[in-house]
């Protein structure tokens, strides 16, 4: 059977999302907007898009991947949806580099990479921008996190700590940094770096950077992440926020967090606290400054305060599983503890894990930061004892 989509309302509902049963065909010039993916974007429920050419369309939903029975005729007509996809957002998509990043005007995430570089055709891949903004009170509502974590994080983020979240891909790393940054005070200036802006901070003093890719059709010459980090150093920021570290930029970040902007906060792609750090210890290399490594290290160790390690679980479920403390260097190691984890202990009759946040009773060092913005009490409701100063 196909179902084809000419004159078609785009607000009327797709087939029902089952493999194999439906043939679905349209051309773009006879829809508006994004033709029969208009509406999977405006479907609340679903997190990602993931077109892998003209015959496979998957979405997922609640961390699970369902393959859906939308078709495309041809590998053109998915090139052509991406063209529209970028030259909305100003950019385009090189013959000579067939791979882009751009986003939706909602601030959806969109990667591309074509032919030959993908071997079955245009794949293009939709990271979704909740319409819902998820805070710290919302992800304790869905149980991402507890109540004594919640009530940390918050002093964290009001305290000016500075924070590296970690997590794999699809985890929740930009919806933690969103939802902490929304205790950031108002009066602060913050400037945001990212490859393209999806970051919606609610301060009334934010500038937003955004790299520039090379383009010959534009004449423009590519304008990475290291360079607007360097450039937001002398634009007086309070905080510098980096929307993903991933290469020599980490250094710059570093020196950003030790020269005055302290609770500025960036992720990183790792899948454990301690990954995080060599990870970051590798990017700082790539600066290529011919800096001894225990230097490096001693930089990560005086820099950083907090690792908050995030992870999508086998239940599809999003949820903070470390909080790890940088406490200093021990030789040439670099020395941490965990402050929070989540340990699970089973499931419940819906297959969803269950499990406690558990603070390791340890205090965390910057208890004096703490005290000194005032969230000493919010603390001590985090951790559940009393906090001694003298």
């Amino acid at each position: 059977m196909s179902v084809y989509f000419n004159n078609m309302n785009t607000n009327d509902p797709l087939p029902e999302v089952i493999e194999g049963e439906v043939n679905v065909e349209f051309s773009l010039s006879d829809l508006n907007d994004m033709g029969p993916l208009h509406n999977l974007l405006h479907d609340d429920s679903i997190n990602d898009i993931l077109i892998n050419g003209p015959e496979n369309v998957y979405i997922e939903r609640a961390g699970i991947l369902e393959r859906t029975a939308i078709r495309f005729s041809s590998d053109d007509e998915v090139r052509a949806l991406a063209e529209k996809i970028v030259a909305a957002v100003g950019r385009e998509i090189p013959t000579h580099r067939p791979l882009v990043d751009a986003r939706l005007l909602d601030g959806s995430r969109v990667n591309i990479i074509a032919p030959p570089l993908a071997v079955d055709g245009t794949v293009i891949s939709i990271r979704k921008f909740p319409k819902q903004k998820i805070t710290i009170d919302v992800m304790q509502e869905q149980k991402n996190i507890s109540m004594n974590v919640a009530e940390f994080l918050k002093a964290c983020a009001k305290s000016r700590v500075n924070i590296i979240i970690s997590g794999g891909t699809g985890s929740g790393k930009t919806t933690l940094l969103n939802a902490i940054s929304q205790y950031i005070d108002h009066r602060e200036r913050i400037v945001t770096i990212e490859e393209a802006a999806e970051l919606q901070l609610q301060q009334p003093h934010v500038v937003r950077l955004e790299t520039l890719p090379a383009s010959k059709r534009e004449n423009t010459e590519e304008v990475s992440i290291r360079d607007l980090v360097r450039n937001a150093l002398r634009m007086r920021p309070d905080r510098i926020i980096v929307g993903e570290v991933r290469g020599p930029e980490a250094f710059d970040m570093m020196q950003a967090m030790n020269t005055g902007h302290e609770g500025s906060l960036a992720t990183i792609h790792a899948n454990h606290p301690r990954d995080a750090l060599s990870r970051m210890e590798n990017m700082l290399s790539m600066a290529n400054l011919h800096i001894p490594a225990k230097a490096l290290r001693f930089q990560m160790a005086a820099s950083l305060h907090l690792i908050i390690q995030v992870s999508r679980m086998r239940d599809g479920h999003r949820r903070i599983t470390h909080i790890s403390e940088i406490v200093g260097m021990e030789g040439d190691v670099i020395t941490m503890h965990d402050l929070f984890n989540f340990v699970p202990k089973g499931e419940d009759d819906k297959g969803m894990l269950t499990g406690n946040f558990v603070w390791s009773g340890i205090m965390p060092r910057f208890v004096r930061r703490v005290a000194y913005y005032g969230e000493k009490e919010r603390l001590e409701k985090a951790l559940g004892v009393p906090i001694p100063l003298k």
